[in-house]
């Protein structure tokens, strides 16, 4: 009986001891977007954690204002840490309908401009937007159109309504109404050529055949970093723009 437990804990200390191997070569040589304990750097292509370290920094509707303050805090160093230059913007609270916490607006640095600019976001947002500016927008624009991108024209990203624009009392708020979506119209290149979801989704527009290729791109990459993705595959509501946030919930459409 003595043996029989000397040997199970004998087994149970190589086990351990392997995993403990098993564990540090993953550290080491595992890229370190892939692993959900290494800190985000927007630098880095998106990985399998990457969308996951950024859901770190979303704030719960009955967040203390200590918290709101100390994660977005950490949210807008992690920005700034990437050469992004971001402020706080004032949060907003209607009384429960259209609630924004961790308010923040991108002024400036390594970024596509948003156009129009000045936009008030939630701080993960503002980081999803970066993320994909980097390792989809951009990458694209170059090897696609061989140009560089000058702007992303936009419908904006906080309105207080709900989904849709419905008036449904029933229908819940629209990721909008927390300032959580933003809404992308077009891609103005740096050789002038625009892009437009309205005209060019089908890749038959002004843009030429490159723009459907191009726009697809573009969704694809954002559903790996953003929760919710709709374009005009989904509905007539989306005809006209890319809706892009961080919703909960999940959805590539």
């Amino acid at each position: 009986m003595k043996r029989d437990l000397a040997d199970f804990w004998n087994l149970l200390w190589e086990a351990a001891l392997g995993l403990c191997a098993a564990f540090a070569m993953l550290n080491v040589f595992a890229p370190p977007q892939d692993l959900p304990w290494k800190p985000l750097d927007l630098n880095r292509p998106i990985g399998q954690a990457t969308a996951a370290k950024v859901d770190d920094f979303e704030i719960s509707r009955v967040a203390a204002p200590e918290e709101i303050r100390g994660v977005t805090e950490a949210c807008m160093q992690v920005l700034r840490d990437a050469g992004v230059e971001v402020e706080r913007a004032a949060d907003r609270d209607d009384g429960g309908f259209c609630v924004v916490k961790g308010a923040v607006r991108i002024t400036g640095g390594d970024v596509t401009p948003l156009a129009p600019s000045g936009l008030v976001m939630q701080c993960p947002l503002a980081v999803r937007y970066v993320i994909w500016d980097r390792q989809v927008l951009r990458p694209a624009a170059r090897e696609i159109f061989g140009s560089e991108v000058a702007s992303v024209q936009n419908y904006g990203s906080y309105s207080c309504r709900r989904i849709y624009g419905k008036d449904d009392v029933n229908a819940r708020p629209s990721e909008h109404a927390r300032a959580n979506a933003l809404d992308v119209s077009a891609i103005r290149l740096e050789d002038g050529r625009v892009v437009s979801i309205a005209s060019d989704w089908r890749g038959t527009g002004p843009a030429g055949p490159d723009a459907r290729p191009f726009l697809k791109r573009l969704r694809d990459g954002a559903c790996r970093v953003f929760s919710t993705v709709l374009t005009p595959d989904y509905n007539e509501a989306h005809r006209d723009h890319l809706h892009l946030d961080g919703a909960p919930r999940g959805l590539c459409a």
